[in-house]
């Protein structure tokens, strides 16, 4: 099972996808929810490469690692990733007129309830989306 969450960002799409693929941006938006943060995100952005990020509560109840390999990349295009469990995830970016369009597809974890996942999923796009729009957090 799989779900896909998706946004259109008034943003450039080199500005996107450098959020999306640059490890200090990345901590930015990457916890998604006021009580969450995250405090690692390390990205070797090519086929074979490697991904990890560490997301928290505030509080430090909680500890969730997120860990995988890119398997396919187009520039400005597309990632392909699988997670260490063997789940796979794609994300596409599309310029358009209002900006750029965020496509993300995530093969869900069979152990979490889908409602939870997708509330999740939808929760780090819309925060996202935030970010960009209303930061200057690139260069």
């Amino acid at each position: 099972m799989e779900i896909t969450v998706e946004t259109n960002i008034k943003a450039p799409l080199e500005s996107v996808w450098e959020a999306w693929t640059t490890p200090k941006v990345i901590q930015e938006w990457n916890g998604a929810m006021s009580d969450w943060y995250c405090p690692k995100a390390e990205v070797d952005l090519h086929e074979g490469g490697k991904f990890i990020y560490q997301i928290e509560r505030s509080d430090g109840s909680e500890v969730v690692h997120f860990e995988g390999v890119f398997k396919r990349l187009k520039l400005l295009q597309l990632i392909e990733y699988r997670f260490i469990d063997g789940r796979r995830a794609s994300v596409h970016f599309r310029e358009n007129s209002h900006g750029t369009s965020v496509h993300e597809t995530i093969e869900l974890d069979p152990s979490s309830p889908e409602a939870q996942q997708t509330s999740q999923h939808g929760h780090i796009m819309a925060y996202f989306k935030k970010i960009i729009e209303t930061n200057r957090l690139l260069s």
